[in-house]
């Protein structure tokens, strides 16, 4: 009986390709890798300013609600309330009040229910519920940011308020 001993043959013509493919596929996972963090990077960033412009607009709803809430008080304790502005006129625009804001949180309220053309009553009264039955129609502003200090983002509330 013979026995056969396996011996390797060596490859006459060697060339190394299968190192060029593993260093591109390297290459090809680094970049994709690469790309992933920018995209979360990018991601996080979005969500940390969505963040913030919410806590704004939440600030400046509440901050809005306190002011109804401060007018509601004082006309039901048949006090008068004093609104920032009593008359129509000047012409009160909200962004350019809240532009030449610089704090952080403000409040304005303008007394609207003077200003219709007629002389009984308000025209902005389109029904007859009850909470519309009333001669005090107010437009509260209410700016806030989303922090106290170093303040990244701001947002303007404008209501209509009938007490």
């Amino acid at each position: 009986m013979r026995s056969y001993r396996f011996r390797p043959v060596a490859p006459r013509r060697q060339r190394g390709a299968v190192l060029y493919v593993a260093l591109i596929m390297l290459i090809l996972l680094a970049l994709i890798g690469i790309a992933g963090m920018q995209v979360t990077s990018m991601q996080e960033r979005m969500a940390s300013n969505y963040l913030r412009t919410n806590l704004a607009f939440q600030n400046a709803e509440s901050s809005a609600r306190q002011v109804e809430t401060g007018i509601e008080t004082a006309l039901d304790g048949a006090n008068v309330f004093l609104a920032d502005q009593e008359e129509c006129s000047p012409t009160y625009d909200p962004l350019t009040w809240a532009n030449a804001i610089t704090k952080t949180a403000a409040s304005y309220t303008r007394r609207i229910d003077k200003c219709s053309s007629g002389s009984t009553g308000s025209s902005i009264k389109t029904g007859k519920r009850a909470n519309e039955e009333t001669g005090n129609t107010y437009q509260v502003t209410a700016l806030a940011s989303d922090a106290p200090t170093d303040a990244s983002a701001s947002a303007v509330i404008d209501t209509v308020f009938i007490p």
